[in-house]
């Protein structure tokens, strides 16, 4: 009868290719992440089956550390307005913590990527849409989670190709000054239920959300 699989040596296989693919990128090659964990190719087999489902499951514990990480970052915190949190936590995501999750998921852009985890484009946008929906209530503006998304999104696509932090930066901190002049949700939605009927909303208004 042959060895059955042993799930704490498993999961330090997949911690320490986890951590390789982090620091240096996915590999196409079994090789590089035997090196890495100290044990042979045949042996990740074994645990894991083929190439493709280990480098699935090293893609899956990766994006759990980084759902961890950035989620805590985008926690709303009762000693700091919410603004100041989105700041702090685009700091450590732009980082020298967190690019190597951006480096690791970029990756998925390209063809073989999407063979691995066809669905994640989709994932990860929406796994971040209820976090950034909590922290934003504490100002009364949950329904902004989607505008706050995709202005991050936008400005790390745009840091990833021209490496200027500095004005990437600044960008972001004056997004978040706009977003501290906004009116909150509940004093915007009175506004509109006392407008006279048959008036219309601005363009501006309706691209702002209110």
């Amino acid at each position: 009868m042959g060895r059955r699989p042993q799930p704490r040596i498993k999961e330090r296989l997949l911690d320490a290719c986890a951590d390789y693919a982090l620091a240096h990128g996915l590999p196409d090659r079994l090789e590089p992440l035997a090196t890495a964990t100290g044990t042979s190719a045949r042996m990740l087999i074994y645990h894991f089956g083929t190439r493709d489902a280990l480098l699935r499951a090293v893609l899956g514990h990766a994006r759990q550390r980084q759902l961890d990480t950035f989620g805590d970052l985008l926690r709303a915190r009762p000693d700091e307005p919410y603004t100041a949190t989105l700041d702090r936590a685009w700091t450590s995501i732009t980082g020298l913590d967190g690019r190597p999750y951006l480096r690791m998921f970029g990756q998925l852009r390209e063809n073989t990527g999407q063979q691995l985890w066809p669905d994640f484009r989709r994932v990860a946008t929406t796994d971040w849409l209820g976090p950034l929906e909590e922290g934003l209530r504490s100002i009364g503006r949950p329904e902004l989670a989607t505008l706050v998304l995709a202005v991050i999104r936008g400005l790390l696509m745009d840091l990833d190709a021209t490496a200027d932090t500095a004005r990437t930066d600044r960008a972001f901190r004056d997004f978040l000054a706009a977003v501290e002049h906004l009116p909150s949700g509940d004093s915007s939605a009175a506004h509109h239920s006392q407008a006279p009927a048959g008036s219309s909303t601005t363009s501006a208004d309706t691209a702002s959300g209110t």
